[in-house]
C-alpha cells in the first residue's frame, strides 16, 4: 500500500511515516523535530510560516515513498 503525505497532515504524523522525513524538511531549513508546534502544526500553515512552496515540499516528500 502506497504512502502519501499530504498538506493537512501535522509535523508529527509525518515525522513517524519515513526516517528521512527529517532530513527533507532539513533541506528547506526547516527544524520540526525539535519544534513544540510539530504535534499540531499542519504541513501547510508550516511552510506558509517559513516562506515555502508547499507544492515543492510535498513532491520531495512524497518523493520517499516512490520505488
Amino acid at each position: 500500500m502506497s504512502q502519501t503525505i499530504n498538506k493537512d497532515m501535522t509535523f508529527h504524523q509525518i515525522l513517524k511515516m519515513h526516517p528521512d522525513v527529517a532530513k527533507v524538511l532539513g533541506r528547506y531549513n526547516m527544524g520540526c523535530v525539535g519544534c513544540m508546534g510539530a504535534m499540531n502544526e499542519r504541513l501547510e500553515q508550516g511552510a506558509a510560516a517559513h516562506g515555502i512552496d508547499l507544492e515543492d515540499l510535498l513532491r520531495d516528500l512524497n518523493a520517499l515513498f516512490e520505488g
